[in-house]
């Protein structure tokens, strides 16, 4: 993974996806956003990026909202995170429940983060922002022995493997 990787919004509410996008346009965040309203899509859309792409093609992040149709968050974060192909990838969970179950959970089945959505304007726009500049810019994600044996044969350090 490196820092050009796309950013999965997994969200079904069309305003927080709405205001999400305009927080990651305004900190001018490179990575490509891709959006998808509910986990089936989300991990449809995972798949087909490891098949095409390999390691090299998943996402920097997800950021998941809980409580969406088909498969929620807290289900897909449990698929990630038992799946080797998929358990290295950051997750963020984004929701506006602050609820102590929820939170307990999710770090039990392994968020990365855990950003209880504030439900005003400018604090909502701010988190999306400092969650935003972290996990897709200061952040360094680990890096699969395939990946880094490209980059290193990119760079004439070795042979690709």
């Amino acid at each position: 993974m490196n820092a050009l990787n796309p950013i999965l919004l997994v969200e079904d509410s069309s305003k927080d996806i709405e205001l999400m996008l305009a927080a990651l346009e305004d900190i001018h965040v490179a990575n490509r956003v891709v959006v998808l309203h509910d986990g089936a899509e989300a991990l449809a859309y995972l798949r087909e990026s490891l098949h095409k792409g390999g390691p090299a093609g998943l996402p920097v992040v997800v950021l998941l909202d809980i409580k969406m149709p088909k498969v929620s968050g807290i289900d897909l974060l449990k698929l990630l995170k038992a799946d080797p192909q998929f358990s290295q990838i950051p997750v963020v969970m984004m929701t506006s429940s602050g609820e102590g179950p929820d939170i307990d959970e999710c770090y039990g089945l392994g968020a990365n983060a855990y950003v209880v959505k504030p439900m005003d304007f400018p604090a909502f726009f701010q988190a999306v922002k400092d969650v935003g500049r972290f996990w897709a810019v200061v952040n360094q994600p680990p890096r699969s022995a395939e990946v880094v044996g490209a980059l290193e044969a990119a760079a004439g350090k070795g042979p690709e493997k």
